[in-house]
């Protein structure tokens, strides 16, 4: 069973409201620390998947229901609906507090902003999930092999970007003013930066729900120990949040 404390690493930081006796030079501009790339909130299935197979318009997580996938955090006060539904208060709710302290900039995937493949040419209308106001409130640099001129929804700029992904990482950290970079996934997306070690902490929460099949993060999280400490810390709404940080020489 993991603690609420903070692990002692520089890698890691969170939030005041979420750890009290942390760092808070991550609220304004990190002038101290180097800039991060950190993983927040990622939910996954207890057999590691992050979406299931079939992502369409109807189904933007595939086979898998996001209500079923999210209801740890949709069921916070943080991250409530809206729907009359519970609010808590716990641990879920200071996780999902936490998930924009400091954060200064987002790479995602291609296909976490749309389920369309191809020439964004041949959908000129889409503009993602999320309306005309996107929860991000920072540059969003979005991967993807085609291009397409940057994409203003109020406080939300999308950039659409190729290239080495290191290249990628130090683009969106100069437009993050100071401050850490989010890596939104998708699941694949997560995997490659792990793969080039550019991944400095991860969130992630593991649901009970079970995929058998879709867009897998990992086989177990055991497996990136040579590279990564880890945490857990049990919820009592069922889900389980680990903390991962890089290890130092």
């Amino acid at each position: 069973m993991g603690s609420i404390g903070e692990p002692t690493s520089p890698h890691w930081r969170s939030s005041p409201t979420l750890l009290p006796g942390g760092s808070t030079c991550h609220e304004g501009v990190n002038d101290t620390m180097a800039q991060l790339l950190k993983v927040q909130c990622f939910t996954v299935t207890a057999d590691g998947y992050g979406a299931g197979d079939d992502q369409r318009l109807d189904q933007p997580f595939g086979h898998l229901s996001p209500q079923e996938l999210f209801t740890w955090r949709s069921n916070t006060a943080s991250g409530a609906f809206g729907d009359g539904g519970p609010e808590t208060r716990g641990i879920d709710d200071l996780f999902a507090r936490d998930m924009h302290h400091g954060i200064g900039a987002e790479i995602m995937g291609r296909n976490k902003f749309s389920p369309f493949r191809g020439p964004f040419e041949d959908h000129p209308e889409w503009e993602g999930w999320w309306g005309d106001a996107p929860p991000f409130h920072t540059p969003v640099f979005v991967l993807s092999h085609f291009n397409r001129a940057p994409l203003t929804l109020s406080d939300t700029t999308f950039h659409f970007v190729s290239g080495p992904l290191d290249a990628v990482l130090e683009e969106a950290k100069a437009a993050a003013n100071g401050r850490d970079v989010r890596l939104g996934g998708g699941a694949t997306t997560i995997r490659e930066f792990l793969d080039a070690d550019l991944v400095d902490t991860l969130h992630i929460v593991v649901s009970p729900l079970t995929a058998g099949h879709g867009v897998r993060l990992w086989e177990r999280p055991e497996d990136l120990l040579d590279r990564f400490h880890l945490e857990r810390i049990p919820s009592p709404s069922g889900v389980e949040h680990l903390l991962l940080w890089r290890r130092t020489a």
